[in-house]
This record gives C-alpha cells, structure tokens and sequence, in this order.
C-alpha cells in the first residue's frame, strides 16, 4: 500500500508542478514515445535475465505492493515453533525429531504454526537445518558453518531481483534519449510543415523526461525497496540459522531462541519475559 501511496505523490507532484508552470499533462503523454521506452525497458530486462531471475522479480515486485513480509506474530511462531523442537529433541534425543523433519505437514508440532508451515522456502530451510542433527551426520560445531553457506548462497539468489532493477533504472535515461532522437529523426524529416515542428520537438523532449522520470522517480526506490523486503524475508531464515546453530553447539533451548529473539529489530521483537512464557505454555505438551 505505502508503495502505490508513494507513486502517487511522485506522479502528483510532478504533474501538479507542471500544471502550476502552466503546462497541459497532455503535452507529456506521446504513444509513440512511451511504446519505444517501455519496450525497450521491457526487452533489456528480458534479454539481461535467465527465466528464474524473471519469475523471482515478478514475486519481489508483487510483495513490494503488497507491503512486504514482516510480520511479528510470524516471528514469534517461528521462535516458540523452534523452542518446541528443540524441548523434544532436549527431552527425547533428537532422533525423536526425524517425523516432524521427514514430514512437516503432517507434523503435530509444525501443523500448530501454519503462518510458518505456508512459507514452503522456510519449512525446507529449517527441516534441511536440522537434519544432520538428527542423523549425526557431522559434529555440532560444524552446523554453524554449514547453514551460514546456505543461507548466503539464497541471500545472492534472491539479489538477482534487485540488481535487474537497478540495472533497468541505470538504463532507462539512455532509453529516454534513444526515443528522443528517434523523435528528432523525425522532426527533421518532415520540416516542409513548419507548424508541426513544434509538436514533434516536444514529443520526442517528452521521451527524454520520462526515461529519467522512471529510472529516478519509481526504478531506484523499487529497486531499494524489494532490497529491504528481502533483508526482513531473511531475518526468518537468520533466526532459523543462528537458533539451530546454538542448539547444536549445546545451548538450552530457551537460550537457542533469545539469540533468535536478538536478531530482530525492535519493531518485531517481542520482549524475553513474553517469549519465554509463550514459549513454556506451547511447550507444556511435549
């Protein structure tokens, strides 16, 4: 919503600043001009990009108008979530957690938290977390390691979006003077009507004005704003890695999820004392 809000201010101000200088929001608006930038745009995206960065920017962008991710009630699922694994493979040994992990979705422990268990991405990150904890497939101290690979290697993955972006507002002025000596060409070919002459200037002045206008004005904010979506997206899977990391290295479990509860900003953080008491009522069963 903030992101829709946010373009209209930039299209009102611009527009209602020219209207005061006395101009017609008309005399900006040239098909001609708007196909070529627009295509252009489009058609240097596509070129630039493999199929999977297309189809992880269309996802980005639909969640920067959606208002991003964050959510503090997730995160706090996500930690009692974790405190409640973690007390049973505390009390049980941890080969007791290999149903939850095997199977998820059929999971009396996953099943309680569906705002966690809806996001695919992070079910498989944390099951793929715990999983060589279950199977005593490497040493404790070596999980750490492990999970810091992982989680860089989605991070670099998901900025794929954010750099087709940037590289489309970078461009998108250049565009903006093609179209414009596209509209020069022509001007220059029809001057035997000297009263055109004037339209066609200010078309191909109009392409010029709306390359910058996109690149600046909604490419490089978009651009920073799907950067900060993805950095609050990562915050579950940073919780998810330095959780399970200190549980591993032999943290109480209690412990394991404050250092999860730190990673988080103040807005979404709940307080220790909160958390703790969430975390002892979820845990009465297990």
């Amino acid at each position: 919503m903030l992101l829709i809000v946010g373009i209209i201010i930039v299209f009102a101000s611009c527009l209602g600043g020219f209207m005061m200088a006395g101009g017609a929001p008309m005399m900006l608006v040239h098909l001609g001009e708007i196909v070529i930038i627009c295509g252009i745009g489009l058609g240097i995206v596509v070129v630039s990009s493999p199929k999977s960065v297309l189809v992880g920017l269309s996802v980005d962008i639909k969640k920067a108008f959606k208002g991003g991710i964050s959510n503090k009630g997730k995160f706090i699922d996500l930690l009692v979530l974790l405190y409640e694994l973690f007390m049973l493979g505390r009390r049980k040994g941890t080969p007791a957690l290999d149903e939850h992990v095997s199977d998820p979705q059929n999971s009396s422990i996953f099943t309680k938290y569906p705002s966690f268990l809806t996001d695919a991405r992070l079910v498989e990150f944390l099951c793929n977390s715990l999983r060589p904890i279950v199977d005593g497939r490497c040493k404790p101290a070596e999980i750490g390691g492990i999970l810091k690979s992982e989680l860089h290697s989605r991070e670099d993955e998901a900025s794929r979006s954010v750099k087709a972006i940037e590289m489309l507002a970078d461009a998108l002025p250049g565009v903006g003077i093609v179209a414009a000596v596209l509209g020069i060409i022509n001007t220059m070919s029809n001057l035997e009507d000297p009263q055109a002459v004037g339209g066609k200037v200010a078309a191909a002045l109009s392409g010029t004005f709306l390359g910058i206008f996109l690149a600046y004005g909604i490419g490089i904010p978009l651009a920073k704003l799907v950067q900060l979506n993805q950095q609050d997206e990562f915050l579950y899977f940073r919780i998810v890695e330095r959780s399970v990391t200190g549980f591993a290295t032999g943290l109480s479990p209690i412990m394991a999820v404050e250092i999860g509860r730190r990673s988080l900003g103040s807005a979404m953080q709940p307080s220790a004392d909160e958390l703790e008491e969430m975390c002892k009522e979820a845990a009465k069963g297990v």
